[in-house]
């Protein structure tokens, strides 16, 4: 279900807000999160199937540590699907938006928010 005009206006201030008052926060939050790097994505798939396949040869051939060595290849290509990008892959910074001040600054935001909620709060008791 699509969000309404006035609800994305909403999100988009609470957006704007957070980058300006947490950027802390904001620095430690992946900023590819909704991007897949499908290239690290089929070599971890695999790595981990040839892990697998190592793994069953070495139950078939009846030999320990070649089961343990497939179980450990298989183990990297789950860490290889699953690991967070690394450091030098990660766009800049600087590639974010800019957040644009909105007119009234973030506290009157915050206080047209607590408003609002007090509003509803009085109106249901």
């Amino acid at each position: 279900m699509p969000l309404s005009e006035q609800e994305q206006r909403l999100l988009e201030e609470m957006e704007r807000s957070l980058y300006q008052n947490d950027a802390d926060f904001v620095a430690t939050v992946n900023p590819n999160r909704g991007r897949t790097n499908y290239r690290i994505l089929v070599i971890g798939v695999l790595v981990g199937v040839a892990g697998i396949a190592t793994l069953v040869a070495g139950v078939i051939v009846n030999q320990p540590l070649i089961g343990i060595l497939g179980f450990a290849v298989m183990f990297a290509g789950v860490l290889l699907i699953f690991a967070p990008p690394r450091k030098g892959s990660a766009p800049a910074p600087s590639a974010r938006p800019t957040p644009t001040k909105s007119s009234g600054g973030s506290s009157s935001f915050m206080s047209n928010l607590n408003d609002r909620w007090d509003k509803r709060q009085d109106g249901r008791e």
